[in-house]
C-alpha cells in the first residue's frame, strides 16, 4: 500500500492559492501586454485627424470657401478638380478627404473591435460604433450644409458633431492607454492598479467639457450668421456675440478649477494633472485670442483661425481628461479584476 500524503494538523487538503503568477488567471488575462493596445496608434492619428478636420473647417468658413465646391461629394462633378483649383478650392476639397479618411479609419476601428470584442473591453466595440455613427452624421451634415448653401442651424450642428467626435475619440484613445497601463500591472497591489478617485473629479471634468462645448457651439452659431462682423459693421446681430461672452465665464471658471482640484487626486493620477494644467493653460490663450479677434475686428484670418484651433485643442484635452477620468472611477468602484476581490481566490484561502 502506498502511503498518503500527510498534512499538518492546521493545514487544509485544498492546495493555498498564492498572490504570485496566478493572480494574471484571475484577471482574465495572461501576464503580457493588453489587447487594447495595438488599437491604440489608431485611435491617436484619428484624435490628431479630427482636430485638423475642425480646424480646416474653420479656415474654409474664414475664406468664405464654404460653396467652392458647389456639388457634393465630388467637386466640380471630380474627385480631383485640378483645373479648379485654388486655395478655396482647395479647402473645401481637403476638408472633405480628411472627413473621408477619418470615416473609413472609424469603419475599419469598429469593425475590428467588434470582431474581436471577446478578448477586449466591453466598453470599447460601443465607444467605436459610437464614433462610426457619429462620424456618419457628420458626413450626412456636411452634405446637407452644401447643398443648403450653408444654412447656418446645419453649419452648427456640423460643427457640433465634429467637436464631439474630438471628445469622444480623444478620451477613448487615453482609455486605451490607460486600459494598456492597468493591464500591465496585474502583480500589482489593488491600491496600485485601481486608484480611488474622489466621486466630485469625475463630475467636475464633465462639467467643464460639457460648457466648453456649449460655448464652442455658441462661437459656431456666431460664425454661421456672421453674427460678429454684422455686429462689428451695423450693430445688428450682437445678442449673439453676447450669449459667447456670458456663456465664456463659467466654462473658463469650470476649467480654472482643475488645475486645483487635480492636487487631490492620488498620486498615480499625474496624468489627470497634466491635463488639467494644459486646459486651463489652453483657455487663457483661447481668452486672448477671442480678444485679440475682436479687437482686429475679425480682419486677421490667422488670429480668427488660430482661435478655432485652440477650441478644438482645448475639447480634446477635456475629453482625454474625462475619458481617463470615467475609467479610473469604473475601475476603482468595480475592482472584480483583482485577486484580492475575487470571490473564488477569497474561499480558496480561508
Amino acid at each position: 500500500m502506498s502511503a498518503r500524503p500527510q498534512h499538518s494538523p492546521g493545514s487544509s487538503a485544498t492546495p493555498v492559492l498564492r498572490h504570485s503568477a496566478d493572480a494574471s488567471t484571475f484577471r482574465g488575462t495572461p501576464d503580457r501586454p493588453s489587447n487594447t493596445a495595438r488599437f491604440e496608434p489608431v485611435t491617436a492619428h484619428l484624435a490628431v485627424a479630427l482636430v485638423a478636420l475642425v480646424v480646416i473647417g474653420g479656415a474654409t468658413r474664414v475664406m468664405e470657401a464654404g460653396l467652392a465646391c458647389p456639388d457634393w461629394p465630388l467637386c466640380y462633378g471630380q474627385w480631383l478638380p485640378g483645373g479648379r483649383m485654388n486655395l478655396q478650392v482647395f479647402l473645401e476639397w481637403f476638408h472633405r478627404l480628411d472627413a473621408f479618411v477619418v470615416g473609413v479609419a472609424l469603419l475599419v476601428l469598429s469593425a475590428a473591435t467588434w470582431l474581436g470584442r471577446r478578448d477586449l473591453p466591453s466598453w470599447l466595440p460601443g465607444c467605436c460604433m459610437a464614433a462610426l455613427l457619429l462620424v456618419a452624421l457628420q458626413g450626412a451634415l456636411g452634405a446637407l450644409t452644401v447643398t443648403r448653401l450653408l444654412a447656418p442651424g446645419l453649419v452648427t450642428a456640423h460643427l457640433g458633431t465634429a467637436l464631439l467626435l474630438v471628445a469622444l475619440v480623444s478620451g477613448l484613445h487615453q482609455a486605451l492607454e490607460a486600459e494598456r497601463l492597468g493591464s500591465g500591472s496585474a502583480r500589482a497591489p489593488s491600491s496600485q492598479v485601481h486608484p480611488q478617485l474622489p466621486f466630485w473629479w469625475t463630475g467636475l471634468a464633465l462639467l467643464a467639457l460639457v460648457l466648453v462645448l456649449a460655448q464652442c457651439l455658441l462661437g459656431g452659431s456666431l460664425a454661421s450668421q456672421w453674427a460678429a462682423e454684422r455686429c462689428i459693421a451695423a450693430a445688428e446681430g450682437c445678442q449673439w456675440l453676447l450669449r459667447h461672452r456670458v456663456v465664456a465665464t463659467p466654462a473658463a471658471l469650470a476649467v480654472a478649477a482643475l488645475p486645483p482640484a487635480a492636487l487631490a487626486l492620488p498620486a498615480t493620477e499625474r496624468h489627470l494633472r497634466w491635463f488639467a494644467a494644459a486646459a486651463a493653460l489652453l483657455a487663457v490663450l483661447q481668452v486672448s485670442l477671442g480678444v485679440a479677434t475682436l479687437r482686429l475686428q475679425l480682419a486677421v484670418p490667422a488670429v480668427t483661425v488660430s482661435h478655432q484651433l485652440v477650441a478644438a485643442l482645448l475639447v480634446a484635452v477635456l475629453g482625454a481628461m474625462a475619458g481617463r477620468s470615467l475609467l479610473a472611477r469604473t475601475r476603482s468602484l468595480h475592482p472584480s479584476g483583482d485577486p484580492a476581490f475575487n470571490p473564488s481566490a477569497q474561499s480558496a484561502h480561508g
